[in-house]
């Protein structure tokens, strides 16, 4: 089982669906949603940390579609209230 250590040091298991239905909401078709989620948990093993996981869809969303990117991080910066620093490796926008 993969667990992903979260910022306040808790443990989950790693669940596709979640990055799935992120890719979705940031504008990605069902197929491609699915290709991301799969893409992220080949590339997941246990202990890798949330910020690695969020880096991994954006990688995976810039290279599909750049807008599609842009939309999760507008989504991070207006309702989650992350900035660039939290979007470990991506410069500001």
């Amino acid at each position: 089982m993969v667990n992903v250590v979260k910022a306040d040091g808790r443990r989950e298991p790693f669940a596709r669906e979640k990055v799935t239905v992120s890719a979705m909401k940031a504008g990605a078709p069902l197929e491609e949603a699915r290709a991301i989620g799969e893409a992220v948990e080949r590339a997941a093993y246990d202990g890798i940390p949330a910020a690695e996981i969020r880096q991994r869809v954006l990688e995976q969303l810039r290279a599909r579609n750049p807008d599609w990117e842009e939309n999760w991080l507008m989504y991070d910066r207006a309702v989650k209230k992350r900035g660039a620093a939290a979007v470990a490796g991506l410069p500001a926008r």
